[in-house]
């Protein structure tokens, strides 16, 4: 979520829950279940490709494989074999759970340019309404910044919104992991900002990833900035439901089984970004060392054990962060819980002092952005509590705490 004037989404989110059991009268009815056909999209049709394609005489596996699989099939081919697949079918491998990283940066390279095509066609077609091409300006300046060398696109899917992951850093060679999960209006367009930059999710990880630098220079890291899932788009039915947030989790459980390596792999989950990771905690795989949320309206949840995983949960809250007028609370399948940073939840609560409200978590010299770091790194003792007493720091075990003290 970003930085709004609240006082209208706070008033929607109340009239909402208010409205929960209407809306469960709704769903049960049917009365809310739309259907319609529609076009398979440009991933879709990749996918579909991949499933009909061969290589060397050899059938392609199943796109929806377990990682390990796709990447035992990788490691079979040769560097031209890899290669031609990933021209040939640039989404289906660029999107691949499993397919070597540098080969999904390289596929993606392909269906970028192939999407910016797409959108300079569209800047010249006269069906375009102005404001159809003032979009298709803005989307043609995002794809062009995301092609920009030195850029590490993980995932991409052009279709609707559009989704994007990015890494910063050398994700194969990285001694610690972490991944920014972003919350309401994330987009292709939104992705990266200029003004009010570390409230957008490149800006998050690259500010991230230069305080784990600042924190651990001797330490390898690499950062995710992960939009790839369907956000909400502003503080509706949809931010104050789990149904965005249940294909989110589906996604990044994916994304994270395909990680190559072992490296711990830190969680920092902003706003509804909170409640996909909440959602995706049963499933996570056991290198998840940490779930760290800032800003939350909740994780599905009443108490921090009932994610029913063996990562730490961290909890950070700005004085100033609208989020905390929103009802703590889930009625009918509106709202998202109990509040993280409340002691009964049982969250480990981090200060976030200097974090500049809603969206400013990641913004360099904030208690918040500090402490993010030392998760990030593993310096687990060097955290600063929500309070003097220390008590996020206690019973840390001997393996977690082998960070700086």
């Amino acid at each position: 979520m970003t930085s709004f004037d609240t006082t209208p989404q706070l008033n929607v989110w109340r009239a909402l829950l208010a409205l929960a059991v209407v809306f469960v009268m709704l769903t049960t009815t049917g009365w809310t279940v739309m259907r319609h056909h529609r076009e398979a999209t440009e991933l879709e049709k990749s996918l579909l490709a991949w499933e009909r394609g061969r290589i060397a005489g050899r059938q392609l596996p199943d796109p929806d494989s377990a990682p390990s699989r796709l990447s035992r099939f990788f490691a079979s081919l040769t560097d031209g074999q890899r290669s031609a697949l990933a021209r040939r079918y640039p989404l289906a491998v660029g999107n691949m759970n499993g397919a070597p990283v540098d080969l999904r940066y390289r596929a993606n390279r392909f269906a970028l340019a192939k999407a910016r095509e797409v959108e300079r066609e569209r800047l010249h077609d006269e069906r375009l309404t102005a404001e159809g091409k003032r979009q298709a300006a803005r989307r043609l300046n995002r794809l062009e910044a995301l092609m920009r060398p030195g850029r590490h696109i993980l995932a991409f899917d052009p279709s609707g919104p559009g989704r994007v992951a990015e890494v910063i850093g050398n994700l194969r060679k990285a001694e610690r992991v972490s991944v920014v999960v972003p919350g309401v209006d994330t987009d292709l367009l939104t992705f990266q900002r200029t003004h009010r930059k570390y409230s957008a999710p490149v800006g998050m990880a690259r500010s991230l990833y230069a305080a784990q630098r600042d924190a651990a220079p001797g330490t390898r890291t690499a950062v995710i900035a992960w939009a790839d899932y369907t956000a909400p788009s502003g503080l509706g039915m949809d931010a104050a439901t789990a149904m965005r947030a249940q294909d989110g989790a589906v996604r990044l459980n994916a994304m994270l089984r395909g990680l190559p390596g072992r490296s711990p792999v830190s969680l920092f989950c902003h706003s509804y970004g909170s409640v996909v990771c909440g959602l995706a905690a049963p499933e996570l795989p056991s290198r998840v060392a940490d779930i760290a949320v800032a800003g939350s309206p909740g994780m599905r949840v009443e108490r921090a054990s009932q994610l029913r995983t063996s990562a730490q949960v961290w909890a950070m809250r700005d004085a100033d962060d609208w989020v905390q007028d929103v009802p703590y609370l889930e009625v009918g399948g509106l709202g998202h819980g109990a509040d993280p940073v409340s002691p009964a939840f049982g969250a480990r609560v981090l200060s976030a002092r200097q974090a500049k409200g809603h969206g400013g978590y990641f913004e360099p010299n904030t208690d918040s952005l500090r402490n993010f770091a030392e998760i990030g790194v593993g310096a687990y003792r060097s955290v600063d509590c929500a309070d003097e007493s220390g008590d996020c720091r206690a019973n840390l075990s001997t393996t977690t705490a082998s960070g700086r003290a």
